[in-house]
């Protein structure tokens, strides 16, 4: 699903388009990639972020955000198939426009044969973990990004 911006504006520049991806990197040794967001305070989660007003392939959102938040590039991203619906939490609701309720995020994963060097973007996290499946799935914040990790196969 590819939302437009609102007929009132352009969207760009102005709000966050409340659609967005999240990419679930995880080794053959079944530990998943999980960072900490500089805000708010001991927010865990795995690669995440609103995909570009321009963007047309959520899949081109997913190779951006993966390389943005960890340097990770010239892997494999799948699609799981799997589309989220959830109410933007209220920390979150001056990034979009006032109408906008709710973001759809559409779910992807990265299976790597063993963990690769990590490089954060400072401005959003400031400190990532290698975890076994179930304690990444305990550690992360939100119950998408939980469920995601408890699918992988």
């Amino acid at each position: 699903m590819t939302l437009s911006p609102p007929a009132s504006h352009s969207g760009e520049g102005r709000w966050k388009r409340p659609e967005s991806v999240l990419v679930v990197v995880y080794t053959a040794a079944d530990e998943v990639l999980v960072m900490r967001r500089c805000q708010p305070p001991d927010f865990w989660q795995s690669v995440t972020g609103s995909l570009r007003w321009e963007e047309t392939d959520p899949l081109d959102a997913a190779q951006r955000e993966l390389y943005e938040e960890t340097g990770l590039s010239g892997v494999e991203i799948i699609a799981c198939g799997v589309v989220n619906r959830f109410p933007i939490l209220p920390l979150w609701r001056p990034r979009y426009s006032p109408e906008t309720v709710e973001n759809v995020e559409q779910v992807f994963r990265v299976g790597l044969p063993q963990r690769r060097p990590v490089t954060l973007n400072p401005a959003e996290h400031d400190d990532y973990g290698w975890l076994p499946r179930k304690l990444a799935a305990a550690r992360v914040s939100s119950w998408t990004n939980r469920n995601a990790i408890l699918s992988l196969p």
